[in-house]
């Protein structure tokens, strides 16, 4: 399978490329760096080992000895290495070629003693080395880095394995997706073994910043199909897009970003997409607000497979709201409602809970979540009708706040976690969702009602179909006979054609241009890319469509055909 953000650049905003030089990604852990570290470390033991066994060898070998009929003898330079090396190994076969003399066993007697304190040493020194730091970094690094030149599949580079980084993951996994991972903590990094994912996941502690640690991450990778920096740190998170930018521009990176300086420097750096979490909350509670149906479609149809419709607001269309927040987020929510043509009155927290009572609607986003359920059973107390949006803070908290249940929840990691997996998995939705965001309510709940009719009401999974000999063949062939096939006619069920195959086409891309929400009756043609989703199991039923001659005659013509050419010479003279 090919890179889908790749796949779905047509869809997509085109990204600014920086004027560069191409050079090699750098990797600083080179395959041999333990075996240095060893032989450096192992130097000296190794030198007072050989020299031991040098002198001992050599020694025995000038010792007077005697043959079996006692006629003087001394042994080969060969037959005294031999006897040392069983001997001072402890092993011991005996006296041999011929039984010592006394001078003889003296002699072995010394170096035996010598060469377990050599041995001794050597071994300490190494058992040190296996608890040092630097050899052990250097140990793993040498394991990451070669499990990443093992993937032979599509993957991607997680930088950041926190709340939203694991969210990702998780999501990765369940889809069969491969990542790796880069964390300045390895604790996080640990965790990788501890979270039940289906595969090992390769992971490393280091600065995801550092062009070298992204290259032994797989930047450079054949298979490489994505980087995302979800790092809490804006500054870690601009290096990833400038390293993956100026060394790989062909891969494309999502970024997590909390300043709207940095988010221009990262725009600036061609990021595929740069996701603010304070700033698009705002956009989605504004959203939620004005049009209530384009809210639901657009986060029904961000979800995961199978997730239920959410329900429908109702419209806000003006008012004043109550915002008793802190510190960015307070500026953006409040940024965002004025935007909107709603008054804004910042309420301090230090004051206690504001006066709401002529409000339509409160915004809680303290550092805290204690603070923020206070304020909010208050308001709630005293303007139970008041719209009430909450920040929560620790994840710890998420049954608290699902417990009090405000009308509108915001968790910054949670919403990162979500549009970055949403754009990974689902990259060719965000054009239409965009063109979605842009509609009337009228607009958005007639499409869902034929979504849901024809998918159900569980959020259906995105499909790109490109009309061509390799993904459907029948179509193909029955258009290169004089045939003409509709939008409509690919979306009949196989079966029985006046029920619909639980598939709807959002997008058609012809030549470049693209058409969001096509007339069913439009005619397809070779080369067209349809963005479909689907009901689960249900793109089987357009399969059938797609290679079979006689499925794609029925859902024409109507008419049913044989399937088999010996169906066909049974039924010839019926027909």
């Amino acid at each position: 399978m090919g890179n889908p953000l790749l796949f779905a650049r047509p869809f997509l905003r085109r990204r600014t490329v920086l004027r560069r030089l191409p050079i090699d990604i750098p990797t600083e852990v080179p395959a041999t760096t333990a075996i240095f570290l060893v032989l450096r470390r192992m130097r000296a033991p190794l030198i007072a080992l050989i020299v031991v066994f040098t002198i001992a060898v050599f020694g025995l070998a000038a010792t007077p000895g005697v043959d079996g009929a006692g006629n003087p003898r001394r042994m080969s330079v060969f037959e005294s290495f031999y006897v040392m090396s069983y001997t001072a190994t402890t092993i011991g076969f005996g006296e041999i070629p011929n039984a010592f003399t006394t001078q003889q066993r003296l002699w072995v007697t010394a170096t035996i003693y010598a060469t377990v304190i050599a041995w001794a040493y050597a071994i300490g020194t190494l058992l040190a080395l296996a608890q040092d730091e630097s050899f052990r970094d250097a140990v793993a690094g040498q394991r990451f880095a070669r499990r990443v030149r093992n993937i032979h599949e599509g993957f991607h580079i997680i930088a950041g394995y926190g709340q939203a980084g694991r969210v990702v993951g998780r999501g990765l996994d369940w889809f069969g997706r491969r990542f790796v991972v880069i964390d300045r903590s390895g604790v996080r990094v640990d965790q990788l073994g501890t979270d039940q994912l289906s595969v090992d996941i390769p992971g490393i502690e280091g600065d995801a910043a550092n062009p070298a640690v992204l290259g032994i991450a797989g930047l450079g990778h054949k298979h490489c199909q994505g980087v995302l920096a979800l790092t809490d740190d804006d500054q870690i998170n601009l290096g990833v897009v400038q390293a993956v930018h100026l060394l790989a521009p062909e891969v494309p990176v999502i970024a997590r970003c909390a300043d709207r300086e940095t988010a221009t420097h990262m725009e600036a750096f061609g990021a595929e997409a740069v996701i603010n979490a304070y700033d698009r909350f705002g956009s989605y509670l504004v959203l939620a607000l004005q049009r209530p149906a384009v809210y639901q479609l657009v986060t029904w149809l961000m979800s995961p497979g199978g997730t239920g419709l959410p329900e429908r607001g109702a419209a806000i269309a003006s008012g004043t709201w109550v915002v008793c927040a802190q510190g960015q987020f307070r500026d953006e929510i409040a940024r965002d409602l004025r935007a909107a043509s709603y008054e804004v009155v910042l309420a301090d927290p230090g004051d206690g809970a504001p006066d709401v009572r002529a409000a339509v609607g409160f915004v809680g986003g303290m550092s805290t979540d204690t603070a923020n359920l206070a304020l909010a059973a208050q308001v709630r107390t005293t303007a139970p009708d008041v719209f009430i949006c909450l920040r929560q803070a620790a994840t710890t908290a998420a049954p608290l706040y699902a417990a009090f249940a405000p009308d509108s929840h915001f968790v910054p990691t949670d919403l990162v976690a979500r549009e970055a997996f949403a754009r990974i998995v689902t990259p060719h939705t965000w054009a239409f969702l965009e063109y979605a965001a842009r509609q009337d309510d009228a607009w958005a709940a007639d499409l869902l009602g034929r979504l849901v009719d024809r998918c159900g009401s569980g959020s259906p999974d995105p499909v790109i179909l490109v009309i061509d000999a390799q993904s459907a063949p029948a179509v193909i062939r029955w258009i290169e006979h004089g045939g003409a096939v509709t939008i409509g006619d690919l979306l009949r069920h196989p079966d029985n054609r006046d029920e619909p195959s639980g598939n709807a086409v959002l997008a058609l891309n012809r030549g470049g241009k693209i058409a969001f929400d096509p007339d069913p009756e439009t005619v397809a043609e070779a080369g067209d890319r349809l963005l479909l989703v689907s009901r689960a199991r249900a793109f089987s039923a357009l399969r059938e469509v797609l290679f079979h001659d006689a499925a794609v005659e029925y859902v024409v013509t109507g008419r049913r055909v044989p399937a088999t050419w010996i169906w066909r010479r049974l039924t010839r003279g019926r027909a």
